[in-house]
């Protein structure tokens, strides 16, 4: 009678992770096609290399910024 509970459990566990591993896997292939649709209809921007884009800019004047901080701060300290 143990041995019937045994193979029972067995099968709800591979039961169980069968229906995991199948929605797992169908959720991959569902993601990687909406990312394709994604790419496809709404591509990326391409920046022009030899030009500096803005966000280049102002990531510049972030760093200053953020250094002028850092050293007024030892200044004080």
């Amino acid at each position: 009678m143990e041995t019937n509970l045994v193979i029972e459990g067995f099968k709800f566990m591979v039961l169980g992770m069968g229906t995991v591993f199948t929605f797992l896997i169908i959720m991959i292939v569902c993601m990687n096609f909406m990312s394709n649709i994604i790419h496809k209809y709404f591509p990326e921007p391409q920046a022009n290399a030899d030009v500096p884009s803005s966000t280049q800019k102002d990531n510049k004047k972030i760093v200053a910024a953020i250094t002028a901080a850092i050293a007024h701060h030892r200044r004080q300290g």
